[in-house]
Order: C-alpha cells, then structure tokens, then sequence
C-alpha cells in the first residue's frame, strides 16, 4: 500500500517530465525530472516509471502517485483526448500506467493541477474561486471553486485555449489555423509560439517570447509593439473568463507567466471589456513557478 503521507506528483510536459514528491503538509522531499520521450509514446511511458520506482527506492517508501498530462480522459472511451503532445492521444494512459506502477493512478489536465496547486497551497491560496493559466507552448486553463477542481461532464472545464478570440479586429479574423482543426483559437494568439509568429510576421524577426520580451524591455519598438498586441488579446481573453466566472484571483503560468509587465499592463487593459463599474479580480504570478503543475499533480490525492 502506497503510505499517504507521501505524495509523488508527475508533470507530464511536452519537453520535460518532472516529478515532485510532498509530504502531507507540502514540503517538498525530493524533485527529479527527465526529457520528455518524443513522439514515443511506450518511452514516455518507461520514463514516468522509472522516476516514479527511483524516487520511491531514495524515499524508502511507496507513495500516491498523480499525474498532469496535456490533454484529459475521455468519459467516454477511457483513452486521452486534447493532447497537443499527440502521440498520446486516443492511449489508455491511466490503465497503463496503474498496471506499470500496480497502484491506482490519479490523473487530471495539467492547467488543472497548476491552478489546484496555486489555490490550495499557492499564490491564490484562500480564494474562493480561482482560474489558473498556462500560457506556453500551448494555452490552457483550470478552474478551482472552494480549494475543489471543478470538473465537468466532457472533462474540459477550463479550456479557454480552444474559444475564439474575443471582440476581433479585423486584421485578428480568421485567426491562425489551430492543430485542434479550428482557427483563430487564443492558444494560437497567446501561446509562446503564437507571440513569436505574430512577431515574425510583423517585423520579419525570428524571435521566441522570452526575447521578444527582453528586447522590448531594452527599448525595441518592433518588440514593444507586438508585445503591447499580445497584451491587448490576452486582458480580452482573461475579461471574458471573468465575464463568465467572476474569479477572485488569476494566477498566470507558463513560459510567459515570466513577463512582469503583463501584471501591471493587462488588468489595465480587461477593464475596457469586463461587465462591470470596476474589476476586483486580481492577475497574479505563481508561488510555485515551474513546479507548480507537479505539485498540483500531488495534491490530487489531498
């Protein structure tokens, strides 16, 4: 039997696969990680039970293991579904991995276990209603209501990253084509890659987010410009989530997430296009940074 006081949490990334182990008050006891396998879907497999056998042999003990994929569970085949990691999708990947690691196996989308891991022990700790971000190589979302993930009939709560763009310009219509089979989908504006796209095609420039946002800090006005763009879509992006469920809190993570402007210029913006005399929900960074979707991850046994 796994011991509950101790807590492993797998976060299952598109280049990386981290494992945090928790005791029961949270603190961390131990943290590897590994590259992600890619393409190969029997290597990712491998790869998460080996840091799971290893870290129990260092830890002495067999602990509760979660998982944060990037897709979720389909209700109704049982097989994973939404994985912008694709060669997942349509695999029974909770039923392999309880079978390689002979325990039950929890397993939620990983925007879910980032948000559960910043409302429950995080920068969000405390509020009622919390929406958690991730805005990376892909854009997803997760939605935590008294400290409890919110999940619903399809197993999509949260899943901004998959509406339209709202209130589009012109020049915004019909929006990048989207692996999901759609365009104009906010991850293909908002997500790393999308920044750098729109930055390309603005300026002829090859840059990934993290150096469109230090040249724009240096006084680059080709810069500037697209990241006062992606500030304008991602305060119309987050206003309509709080048009929808008036959270208290919005914890940004993800590559992007590093972006200290965002903070202060983004709630300035939203307030153009939220419902309402005066906006209280406040935009926040994560406690956890990069650990933090492993730790949701654990805490899903809590």
């Amino acid at each position: 039997m796994a011991d509950p006081a101790i807590k492993i949490g797998i976060d299952l990334g598109g280049t990386k696969i981290e494992l945090l182990a928790l005791d029961s008050a949270g603190r961390e006891l131990l943290r590897r990680r590994c590259p992600t396998p890619q393409g190969d879907y029997a290597a990712t497999l491998d790869s998460i039970q080996r840091l799971v056998l290893e870290a129990e042999q260092e830890l002495g003990s067999r602990a509760s293991v979660g998982v944060g994929s990037p897709g979720a569970i389909s209700k109704a085949s049982g097989r994973m579904k939404n994985c912008n990691s694709t060669c997942l999708n349509g695999q029974p990947l909770r039923r392999d991995l309880e079978q390689r690691l002979a325990r039950p196996i929890r397993l939620a989308n990983d925007a879910d276990c980032f948000a559960l891991s910043e409302a429950t022990d995080g920068a969000a700790a405390g509020a009622s209603v919390v929406f958690g971000v991730i805005l990376g190589t892909g854009v997803g979302g997760g939605i935590v209501i008294r400290g409890r993930l919110l999940q619903g009939p399809n197993a999509i709560a949260g899943e901004w990253g998959h509406n339209p763009l709202p209130w589009p310009s012109p020049e915004e219509r019909p929006g990048p084509p989207c692996y999901c089979g759609r365009c104009g989908c906010i991850e293909t504006f908002l997500s790393g890659p999308g920044l750098s796209r729109a930055h390309a095609a603005a300026t002829g420039q090859q840059l990934d987010a993290k150096a469109i946002a230090e040249s724009a800090a240096a006084g680059d006005a080709g810069c500037e410009s697209s990241l006062a763009l992606y500030e304008s879509r991602l305060a119309r992006a987050l206003a309509h989530i709080i048009n929808i469920i008036d959270p208290q809190v919005i914890v940004l993570g993800g590559g992007l997430s590093n972006c200290t402007r965002l903070y202060r210029n983004v709630p300035r913006i939203w307030s153009r296009y939220v419902f309402s005399d005066r906006v209280d929900t406040h935009l926040v960074p994560p406690r956890h940074g990069d650990s933090s979707g492993a730790r949701g991850a654990a805490w899903l046994w809590e």
